[in-house]
């Protein structure tokens, strides 16, 4: 891992957590992610499951996580099991945790190597009543491969026929939509990596200047601060690809004149950023730019002001749709006459602007969070509205990351340039 190691007070807290919310007599068992093979010897770099790195901190495939608050064997309450490294795999992969690492990093006790693993569950399984399987319940992910949380379901059915088996997703819904200080430090690292390659891009973009060449120093600076990488795809969007929301080609050259729209973020120890900007190529606003870029970020702004402990997603993006719509008529997009007469179930105003306001962030850029829920203390939100008008090849979008306190809410990304007047002294200075 190239972050700084993390205190593992944050796992403990996390661990405590949940099992506090489990049924008396319950094993709660977690995997870490699949390895997939890229070619015939080679795996695509792992990534860590986020469940498995909430409770665990461990960062390392062929893992797995057993908790049993219950167990009459205290050796046994908290148990984390790990591949057993030998000489082979560390001259060919390099270093695995040994039990004394894990156990720092994690601050489980009890480590094993995975080949003890069924043996272990083995002699406990059968003093409880039930049993908890991770699962991957986000609504935004279609399950189509049978991933390990999965596939160990089915061997521990065939094995336990008669356990109760339960669900470990709906408790981790509600803990992780919920920061803890920890975990807000290490999303503010991630924002002022963010910061600073963003400054790093206002200085380098010029006109003819390639969408690459500017991933490429928005790459450097990441890794140069010890990001784990990029929280997502980049998005580096020149003219007319800026119209394409989820434009990642970034292949094309920087035309004198046109905007670019920027949605890129850093990924620091698992945690996410995520923000958007946009910037004309030659330094310059012109005033239509400047018009529709300003009525952005006012809706940008006054979204924000909704964002509060108790406010309802739907609720909310009705609201800025409201206060969108009032700024595309101020455009000249749209006709007041024909909002007023306008179906409120396809408000016009989805043509310019089609997709939603806020998601939850966190240990995923869409974190595992109810839509449902009214909105927290201690969550994160981004905030990103955007104008995309494909007539005249321009698409603008701003966004920040919002922490919900008792006292309102705090803009983690409030240090990073966003005034138009501020983005053109810096490329101009």
């Amino acid at each position: 891992m190239k972050y700084e190691p993390i205190s593992n007070e944050i796992f403990t807290y996390n661990r405590n957590n949940f099992v506090s919310r489990l049924k008396s007599s319950s094993i709660a068992i977690f995997h870490s992610n699949d390895e997939f093979p890229r070619n015939g010897d080679q795996n695509f770099p792992f990534k860590q499951n986020p469940d498995f790195f909430y409770l665990t901190g461990i960062d390392q495939e062929q893992s797995v996580l057993l908790l049993f608050p219950d167990c009459p064997n205290p050796l046994y309450k908290e148990v984390l099991f790990l591949r057993q490294t030998n000489e082979h795999v560390a001259i060919w992969e390099g270093h695995k945790y040994t039990k004394e690492e894990a156990k720092k990093t994690s601050g489980i006790e009890n480590i094993f190597w995975l080949t003890e693993y069924d043996a272990v569950l083995h002699s406990i399984v059968n003093y409880a009543e039930y049993i908890f399987i991770n699962s991957n319940e986000n609504d935004r992910y279609a399950h189509t491969v049978p991933y390990r949380d999965i596939r160990m379901y089915d061997a521990l059915r065939t094995k336990y026929p008669l356990h109760k088996y339960e669900r470990s997703a709906p408790i981790l819904r509600d803990l992780r939509a919920i920061k803890s200080p920890w975990e807000i430090e290490l999303t503010k690292k991630a924002c002022n990596i963010t910061r600073d390659a963003f400054i790093r891009v206002l200085k380098f973009v010029h006109p003819d200047v390639t969408e690459y060449e500017i991933e490429a120093e928005i790459t450097h600076e990441f890794l140069r601060q010890r990001a784990t990488g990029h929280a997502y795809n980049p998005i580096i969007a020149s003219g007319k690809n800026a119209i394409v929301l989820h434009y990642t080609d970034n292949n094309q050259v920087c035309k004198d004149g046109d905007i670019i729209l920027f949605d890129f973020a850093a990924e620091y120890a698992n945690y996410n950023a995520d923000m958007s900007r946009s910037i004309p190529v030659n330094g310059r606003f012109t005033k239509r730019q400047r018009d529709v870029y300003d009525a952005v970020l006012r809706v940008m702004r006054a979204a924000t002001q909704l964002i509060v402990a108790g406010t309802v997603l739907t609720e909310y993006q009705e609201e800025v749709g409201r206060i969108m719509t009032g700024e595309l008529v101020d455009l000249g997009l749209l006709d007041r006459h024909d909002v007023n007469r306008q179906d409120p179930k396809m408000p016009l105003y989805k043509k310019y602007f089609m997709h939603g306001t806020s998601h939850h962030l966190g240990l995923d850029v869409h974190d595992f969070a109810s839509r449902y829920k009214p909105f927290e203390v201690g969550n994160i939100l981004t905030c990103e509205p955007g104008i995309y008008i494909p007539a005249e090849g321009l698409g603008i979008r701003i966004e920040n990351n919002i922490l919900i306190t008792h006292g309102g809410n705090i803009d983690l990304m409030a240090d990073i340039p966003v005034e138009a007047e501020e983005i053109e002294e810096i490329m101009n200075g």
